[in-house]
């Protein structure tokens, strides 16, 4: 069984299905969840924690489409809006606590302030120092498959493709295997008719070798799928999120900790006894 230290704990994958939480910093979230005071960054934190969660996700930058752009978000202000909540999270749970950017500066400086893991929604493909970066911080990453035009031959085979031209580029800066996490991207630049066939077709994407993290959570493709706006899409990410358990996710990425906690202690008690 391959395992992962992430922070003070190691990750044992394969034992059970980890649940992280999404804590978004920023004004703007596509789920309306974005929280924009340290205070109240520190109380979900905690509630994520007393909830079961093994890992925070800290995110300063939406990735919504209508307001992403090829500039981005400017570092100095991704870095004035994670920094304070990173460092005093980091200080008040026990669970280690992930940095999600693409910027290497912001990774640097998420590290610093004690973030344990680091999440680039861009696989490293983004910021050309990332790789080194995150090389030099001696922290693990996920890779997500990103692909915003869209246009696959076969969505599985191209993701395995992408995902892997992004594992040579964190070997070539000297990030070994054990310190890398693949994502498939769900919700970016894929219809909603392929984000159902990524989960379907996840067992595919073990043949990978990494553990597999699967983002599910409130997108449009449940929206769209139920015919339901974000704040009624609990039960529609918990079947996204059973199926992708029962088809290999390590991790689950989840705005509501509690119910997906429940929801993987349960099918992890059906395909993992």
């Amino acid at each position: 069984m391959r395992q992962t230290r992430i922070g003070e704990r190691e990750f044992h994958w394969g034992s059970r299905t980890f649940v992280m939480g999404i804590l978004n910093v920023t004004p703007d979230s596509f789920s309306g969840d974005g929280i924009t005071r340290v205070d109240r960054a520190i109380s979900q934190a905690r509630k994520f924690e007393e909830d079961g969660a093994d890992l925070i996700d800290i995110g300063g930058e939406s990735t919504r489409p209508e307001t992403w752009s090829d500039a981005g978000l400017p570092a100095s202000e991704e870095l004035r809006r994670v920094v304070p909540v990173v460092e005093q999270v980091a200080a008040v749970v026990g669970i280690p606590v992930s940095i999600d950017t693409y910027k290497a500066e912001v990774a640097q400086q998420a590290v610093a302030a004690g973030a344990r893991l680091i999440n680039d929604v861009w696989g490293l493909r983004r910021d050309p120092r990332m790789a080194a970066t995150v090389a030099a911080t001696g922290m693990p990453v996920v890779l997500m498959h990103n692909q915003p035009g869209g246009g696959y031959d076969d969505v599985i085979g191209d993701i395995s493709r992408s995902l892997l031209e992004s594992v040579a580029i964190a070997h070539a800066a000297g990030i070994a295997d054990d310190r890398i996490i693949a994502d498939p991207g769900i919700g970016f630049g894929k219809t909603p008719e392929q984000n159902l066939e990524i989960i379907r077709r996840l067992p595919e994407l073990r043949s990978l070798g990494f553990p597999l993290l699967v983002g599910p959570s409130r997108k449009s493709f449940i929206g769209k799928t139920l015919d339901l706006p974000i704040d009624e899409r609990l039960e529609g990410t918990a079947g996204a999120v059973a199926l992708s358990i029962a088809g290999g996710a390590d991790i689950i990425r989840v705005h509501d900790v509690k119910a997906m906690v429940r929801v993987a202690r349960m099918v992890d008690a059906i395909v993992r006894a």
